[in-house]
């Protein structure tokens, strides 16, 4: 929304830029730092600047807030509460919040609640770990990010310990719809349990679109809380108990939040590839709508081509189609298919609809900026090494052996900036690079340049403006004994001695903790599903190491859990963590090892159950969807259930030593690539192989069988990295050559 004429122009520093909303207790502006930092800044009205009362309630909120982190809620970034309109400024969460995706979209279904209920969960777990509680989770304070939901709006919270209620205003405390049963009737009886009460209301809201109590006045709706039971007509019926659960009146007996994560995930299942919203439509599912429909009055189906050179039916289903749900475009191929490609009939309807201004496109990492003022390190010998990427939203953050840090346009290829952190003069021997991440406007990367002796290297992790990839921190580094990570909102770093880890801010490099490495140990850090992990092996070998669940917050231990000490950790699978005992060990364990069974571990007891395989395999592996694909060295991909050791179905594909395979729920699909720059896209359900391109990369990279390619979703397109530096995007609808019709450097 834009400013008001008599809004301020800046506020504490920050530069005010538009009107996010405007509520009881202030006004929240989207405002910016003179570094360029986004952020959301709340001041409060100047009628309740002069009230006591209210600005300890304000300070509270900063204390509150300030004792949270976590990858769910948004962390206070600058504050004064003192100024004559107090005001906090907190990390800027672009995304609409759920009463809007509600009001404009309606109830959530299938994955989306999934995600916005474990995303909450947690956030309470961070909330209440804190000594916090929140008092007034409710849709408006919930925003929709991209990577899930973020609780903001710590208002009326208090520290857990605290009873002091701030009462004194006369106000009522709370949003009634979600409140609990104690905040009408004793307020100073209100704790964690409470949320948990309005965590159960707010889920009911989002999966029906209304409230469990709602009535016509606020005073019927909190007599409905306190002594009626709750409306729960629309929820999910798997969902159900475990909501009657968190709403009952006495908070003694609703559940604990852990309890909680392990029944909502059980409750609300990662989706199938085959439920309707990805199942492949059949061409004989489609005449039978035209049979059906035809001649009865009903919109038709219309025909409409996507790309130039594919002949393809566009079928708009409208509302008049009753049960028979095909999302919003559903597409068919007929007649010839591509030379380069084969994409089957029953295949074309399965693809998403491409981003805006994409085009097929190829480039390399060792081609010059547009502008051509840094070049890139390895056009001295034309040899790139070991190159890989990131994506994050439309760009493609690239790095490497000779090849300096640079942002490609992930619409068209170009290359947006490339940084100037080491001379041309740099050899592959002495520089090298990789992304760790991209958070807050901020790409994160791990350099290391070497003298003369390129055995005793320099190592920094350095921060990059996204947009103009200006260097904005850098902090030198040890990782000799751990491997670093970006892990949400944090970027893990180890200090010069190469004992103290410290997790710090992307944009700012700001400590946020600081935790020791354990001694005798090569440590590597690790998130699995939203959990931080620390996987430590002893430096003088041995049977077991030892895998530490991390306090996101302080960075203490949580857990400790042994595993073999040749494994890698795959993911989670139904609440258990999918270990996989490997000839090597750590984040390599996932890539060309030998393994036959999988570990399964109940992260907050230990125990262990082993599940055989019905083979040995070798190659690299990736865990989602609750299977275990598997890409072997000599090009078969196989479906195995880490559950059961069952193999679901094995393809063989021209693709040899292919990369950690990619899994795209929304389609269906297993994606995998060889260095060469080789293709294949594999349906999830069945093992058929629906297309398998030609090679697309300029020379095999220098690291051999050891570099790997990836292949990166983008939208309704494909990027595609191979080690060598080349980078391409593809339409998996059509998966041509991208030379044939564009290029681009």
């Amino acid at each position: 929304m834009p400013l008001h004429k008599d809004d301020p122009k800046s506020v504490g520093g920050y530069k005010l830029v538009d009107r996010l909303g405007s509520g009881g207790m202030g006004v929240v502006y989207w405002g910016r730092s003179r570094s360029g930092r986004d952020v959301a800044v709340k001041v409060v009205h100047a009628q309740y600047a002069e009230d006591k009362v209210f600005r300890a309630r304000f300070r509270q909120e900063i204390d509150a807030v300030r004792k949270v982190s976590g990858a769910f809620t948004a962390p206070v970034v600058d504050a004064d509460p003192e100024a004559v309109r107090p005001w906090m400024a907190t990390q800027y969460v672009p995304g609409s919040s759920l009463a809007e995706r509600i009001r404009d979209h309606g109830a959530l279904k299938g994955p989306q609640l999934r995600r916005l209920a474990l995303g909450l969960v947690e956030a309470l777990q961070d909330i209440h770990r804190a000594g916090v509680v929140h008092r007034d989770l409710k849709p408006a304070n919930v925003l929709m990010a991209e990577d899930g939901p973020r609780v903001i709006d710590f208002g009326i919270s208090r520290a857990a310990e605290n009873h002091q209620t701030l009462t004194e205003t006369g106000q009522m405390i709370g949003t009634p719809p979600f409140m609990s049963p104690e905040q009408f009737t004793d307020a100073r009886t209100v704790g964690p349990a409470s949320d948990v009460f309005s965590l159960a209301a707010l889920l009911v809201f989002s999966a029906t679109g209304r409230g469990p109590f709602d009535a016509d006045s606020p005073y019927m709706t909190a007599f409905r809380v306190v002594h009626e039971p709750p409306g729960l007509d629309g929820v999910p019926r798997q969902l159900r108990a475990v909501l009657e659960r968190c709403l009952v009146k006495n908070p003694a007996e609703r559940p604990q939040l852990d309890v909680l994560a392990k029944e909502f995930a059980e409750a609300l299942p990662e989706p199938d590839p085959m439920d309707p919203d990805t199942t492949t439509l059949r061409l004989a599912d489609l005449r039978t709508v035209e049979e059906t429909y035809g001649g009865t009055g009903s919109a038709a189906p219309t025909a409409s081509g996507r790309r130039r050179r594919s002949r393809r039916v566009l079928l708009a289903v409208t509302a008049a189609v009753g049960a028979l749900t095909l999302g919003a475009l559903g597409y068919a191929q007929f007649g010839a298919a591509d030379d380069s490609a084969a994409v089957s009939d029953e295949s074309a309807s399965r693809w998403a609809a491409l981003p805006d201004g994409w085009q097929p496109w190829r480039t390399t990492v060792s081609e010059p900026a547009q502008w051509g003022e840094i070049q890139p390190l390895g056009t001295a010998d034309g040899e790139v090494g070991d190159a890989s990427c990131v994506r994050g939203g439309d760009a493609v953050y690239c790095a490497g052996a000779t090849v300096l840090p640079e942002r490609l346009d992930a619409r068209t290829g170009d290359t947006v900036w490339r940084a100037s952190l080491a001379s041309t003069g740099t050899t592959k021997e002495t520089y090298d690079a990789s992304i760790l991440g991209v958070h807050d406007g901020t790409v994160l990367i791990r350099q290391s340049v070497a003298g003369v002796d390129a055995s005793r290297a320099t190592v920094h992790v350095i921060a990059l403006d996204v947009k103009r990839g200006d260097e904005l921190w850098r902090r030198e580094v040890n990782d000799q004994n751990a491997q670093l990570i970006m892990s949400g909102e944090i970027v893990l770093t180890v200090d010069p001695g190469g004992r103290i880890v410290t997790a710090r801010d992307p944009r700012t490099g700001l400590d946020r903790w600081t935790s020791e490495l354990p001694s005798g140990s090569n440590c590597a850090f690790l998130t699995v599903g939203t959990a931080l992990y620390e996987h430590c092996f002893p430096q003088r070998g041995g049977t077991d190491a030892q895998l530490l669940r991390l306090d996101r917050s302080d960075g203490s231990v949580v857990k400790r859990i042994k595993t073999p000490y040749d494994s890698g950790v795959a993911g989670t699978v139904e609440g258990l963590l999918a270990v996989l005992p490997a000839n090597n060990s750590g984040p390599d364990a996932l890539e060309d090892s030998t393994f036959s069974e999988v570990l399964l571990i109940e992260p907050d007891t230990g125990k262990r159950t082993t599940i055989k395989l019905p083979k040995t395999y070798t190659g690299s592996t990736t865990l989602a969807g609750g299977t275990l694909w598997i890409a072997e060295a000599d090009g078969r991909v196989s479906a195995v259930n880490p559950l059961t050791g069952k193999e679901s179905w094995r393809t063989s594909t021209g693709v040899e030593n292919a990369g950690p395979p990619t899994y795209d729920a929304k389609t269906g699909t297993v994606y995998v690539a060889s260095p060469s720059g080789r293709v294949t896209a594999i349906d999830t359900r069945t093992g058929d192989k629906l297309w398998e391109t030609g090679t697309h990369a300029e020379r095999i990279s220098g690291g051999g069988d050891t570099a790997k390619a990836q292949v990166l979703p983008y939208g309704g397109a494909l990027i595609t990295v191979t080690p060598d530096g080349t980078v391409f995007s593809l339409d998996p609808a059509d998966p041509s050559d991208p030379e044939e019709d564009s290029s681009s450097g």
